[in-house]
């Protein structure tokens, strides 16, 4: 896998050289916009409202529309005034306790590989920031633009996750919060046994994206089955609304012990 971006960790003194490799991916399915008579490609053309006529890219600008219908035009010199100088390097602001930081803040993880003559001071940071129980709070510039981002000990490696800025993220405050109400105490009992009931030891293996998985056998079929009407969807059975909470919560844990024990029969079958 090819890195994202070379450099080094700015700490204290300290430089660390790393690269920084993508720790996620996501496999989609890409589909084209076909004409229905003869499944011919549909292209986009770049067409201005004014009279319809299709804008080749040398005439295309961009703009800021201050007011409804009214813009102004931001050109490549009024973005280098605000190009931020890529240093290369993960400069460190500060170390905080990982508590402390609203989950919803982090992004998007990347692997930071350690390169030639810095292992020494790469897993004293990371052995540093175990111990002390903290991440570091850091800025990067990657493609032209600064992030904010925090590097965290993982297993024996160190991560960098980008960060959203605390602006980006949407007040709480602004969605509706449930009514205030004291539950009683034999559903407050039952709800705690469900959830003692569904818990299990953390296997993320046991996950997988199962619309995507029905997405590419009904591709499958369509390959190999050209003409053929597919089978119906079958029809899921509608939930009934909660009346009774209790009842829904005693059934819940019949239902949630029932999977347990078939769940252990299968593993010891395995």
């Amino acid at each position: 896998m090819r890195a994202i971006w070379s450099g080094a960790i700015s700490f204290g003194l300290v430089s660390i050289p790393i690269s920084l490799y993508p720790a996620t991916r996501r496999e989609e399915l890409n589909f084209r916009l076909l004409r229905a008579g003869d499944l011919s490609p549909v292209n986009y053309k770049r067409v201005a409202e004014a009279d319809g006529k299709e804008v080749p890219w040398d005439k295309i600008v961009k703009g800021y529309e201050y007011e409804k219908g009214k813009f102004v035009v931001i050109n490549d010199e009024d973005f280098r005034r605000i190009d931020i100088e890529a240093t290369q390097t993960v400069d460190i602001v500060e170390f905080v306790k990982l508590e402390e930081v609203d989950p919803l803040l982090f992004s998007k993880p990347y692997y930071m590989e350690v390169k030639k003559g810095g292992d020494k001071a790469y897993s004293l940071l990371r052995q540093a920031l175990t111990e002390s129980k903290k991440i570091a709070i850091a800025k990067v510039v990657i493609k032209t633009r600064q992030h904010l981002a925090a590097i965290k000990p993982q297993q024996r490696g160190l991560m960098l996750e980008i960060m959203h800025f605390p602006e980006e993220l949407l007040d709480a405050s602004d969605f509706k919060q449930p009514a205030a109400s004291t539950p009683r105490k034999a559903e407050f009992a039952m709800a705690k046994q469900l959830i003692e009931s569904m818990s299990v030891a953390w296997d993320p293996s046991a996950f997988k994206d199962e619309y995507h998985v029905m997405l590419e056998k009904v591709v499958e079929a369509k390959i190999k089955n050209k003409g053929e009407k597919p089978a119906a969807a079958q029809k899921k059975p509608k939930k009934n609304n909660i009346i009774d909470l209790a009842s829904v919560l005693q059934e819940s844990i019949k239902h949630a012990k029932t999977n347990s024990r078939t769940s252990s029969k299968r593993k010891r079958a395995a």
